[in-house]
């Protein structure tokens, strides 16, 4: 298979990207001709050295670009079968099917409670069962519960940086979206907390579809289903994570994972 190919079976994709390009203002071409579908229910890991366009992609999956200097994006990307990159795509709504966890928790200056019920409470929901139903289930989710469950009323800020990191997690789940982008959501996690998240993906992904910046190759290696390798804006490599960290196909790829560059 081509190393740009779709992968799969084009039915059973949540996303489908097609002749993706992607260019910033500053002349920086970020994503080049990118082509790759993403299966439903599974991790997709994007992995590769800084710079390589990977984070640009997460933003372009639910429009985050829309806040960028771009002079050029171009091509498709298909949610579902449909094109979100076309203008009459809703971007608000867009944003509640693809949620995203960034590298540095940001938390509400409210409640742990609060943090999770505002965005619900925005999109009109009021009543009180089903609120805390959602904080609790989303808690549960990013397995934060047993430690917050009686804390709910306390300042978000007042727990560790790795609770906070899961929180912004339950906060994505709480609006229970189709799909969760989550760039390097461990970089700044002590390995306990590094753990607790990644078993959390492993749960979550029978629910959602699940994509991935790893902060590491280690970790791209522990937790893909699927993997993809950019180098330089390009697609070099997609295959099932157990090949792409074995038996790479593209030298590239292979240099990469033993270490070589990066």
């Amino acid at each position: 298979m081509p190393a740009n190919a779709v992968s799969g079976d084009p039915m059973m994709n949540k996303i489908e990207i097609k002749n993706l390009n992607l260019r910033y203002s500053d002349g920086t071409e970020s994503l080049r001709n990118i082509s790759i579908g993403i299966p439903q229910n599974k991790i997709t890991v994007l992995f590769g050295p800084a710079g390589g366009g990977k984070s640009s992609l997460l933003r372009v999956l639910n429009r985050l670009n829309d806040l960028a200097d771009v002079t050029l994006l171009d091509g498709e990307v298909l949610l579902d079968g449909e094109n979100i990159l076309t203008p009459k795509t809703d971007v608000i709504q867009l944003r509640r099917r693809v949620g995203m966890v960034f590298a540095r928790p940001v938390v509400l200056p409210m409640s742990i409670r609060q943090n999770l019920t505002y965005g619900l409470e925005v999109a009109g929901i009021r009543n009180k069962v089903q609120l805390n139903e959602a904080v609790e289930r989303s808690l549960q989710q990013a397995a934060l519960w047993d430690e917050v469950k009686d804390r709910l009323d306390d300042p978000a800020g007042a727990i560790s940086g790795g609770q906070q990191q899961r929180l912004c997690l339950a906060r994505v789940l709480a609006l229970e979206p189709e799909v969760i982008l989550l760039d390097e959501p461990t970089s700044g996690l002590d390995p306990i907390s590094t753990g607790k998240v990644e078993e959390s993906l492993q749960a979550l992904k029978t629910q959602y579809t699940v994509i991935l910046v790893p902060h590491s190759v280690q970790q791209a290696a522990r937790t893909a289903d699927h993997a993809a390798f950019f180098l330089q804006g390009e697609l070099v490599e997609f295959a099932p994570g157990k090949d792409i960290f074995t038996t790479p196909h593209d030298q590239r790829t292979a240099d990469y994972v033993e270490g070589r560059f990066g």
